[in-house]
C-alpha cells in the first residue's frame, strides 16, 4: 500500500495540471472534479451544432434575414458554398440562394427582399420534431385526409403534408403509385413514402 501512495500523488498532480491548462487558477488551488466542465468529454461536442427546422426558419435565418449572400452564410455558419441562381414563375423572375456541399443542393431560399421560403433536402438537418429526409409517411400520419395535399411540379408522384402542431413546416413526400397526377394516393400506398423536402413557409 506505502508504494501505491507516490503513485496517486502523482497522478493526481498530473491531472490537476491538465484539468487547469487554459484556465486562470491560482497556484495554491487543486483540482476540483466539480468544477471542470465534464461536458467538454461528449462526443457531439466536438463538432459544430447542427441546423433545425424551427418554426422561425432554418438555423440562424428566419423571415427578417435579408435575401444576400453574406446574411445567407452567416445564418448558415459558413457551412455551405452558396451560389444565386434566377427562374421564372409566374410571369416574373424570382432570384433564389442554394447552399451546397460537394455541389449537391442542400438548401434553397427564396424570398422578395427577405427570406420567405426554405426547401431542405440536406439529410443531416432535422425539423423540430426530429423528422428528417428519408422518414417515412406512417411515422407522422395515419392518413392523409386534413393534413396533406397534392404536390405538382416536383417531377414525380408527391404530396405536400403540414408537419404536425406547425404553422410553417411541411413536409413533401414522394414515392411510386401508377395513379392519375394531381391525387393523393390511397393511405397503405401513402405509408411508405418518404420525406424528399422539408419546407419552412413564412
Amino acid at each position: 500500500m506505502k508504494a501505491l501512495r507516490p503513485a496517486f500523488i502523482v497522478a493526481t498532480l498530473l491531472l490537476a495540471g491538465c484539468a487547469s491548462s487554459g484556465q486562470q487558477h491560482s497556484e495554491s488551488s487543486w483540482w476540483n472534479p466539480l468544477d471542470w466542465s465534464w461536458s467538454t468529454l461528449w462526443p457531439g461536442n466536438w463538432f459544430g451544432a447542427s441546423l433545425t427546422v424551427t418554426e422561425q426558419g432554418v438555423g440562424g435565418i428566419t423571415g427578417a434575414t435579408p435575401l444576400q449572400e453574406s446574411a445567407i452564410n452567416n445564418g448558415l455558419n459558413g457551412d455551405y458554398r452558396l451560389r444565386q441562381g434566377m427562374r421564372g414563375e409566374q410571369g416574373g423572375v424570382v432570384t433564389f440562394w442554394q447552399a451546397l456541399d460537394d455541389n449537391d443542393v442542400k438548401l434553397t431560399f427564396s424570398g422578395k427582399d427577405t427570406v420567405s421560403r426554405i426547401e431542405v433536402t440536406d439529410a443531416k438537418i432535422a425539423s423540430a420534431d426530429g423528422t428528417r429526409i428519408g422518414d417515412a409517411f406512417s411515422e407522422h400520419y395515419q392518413k392523409a385526409f386534413g393534413h396533406c395535399q397534392a404536390a405538382s411540379g416536383e417531377g414525380a408522384a408527391a404530396v405536400l403534408c403540414q408537419a404536425p402542431n406547425s404553422q410553417h413546416v411541411s413536409y413533401l413526400y414522394q414515392g411510386k403509385w401508377a395513379g392519375p397526377e394531381g391525387l393523393i394516393p390511397p393511405d397503405d400506398v401513402l405509408k411508405n413514402w418518404q420525406v424528399s423536402k422539408i419546407i419552412w413557409q413564412r
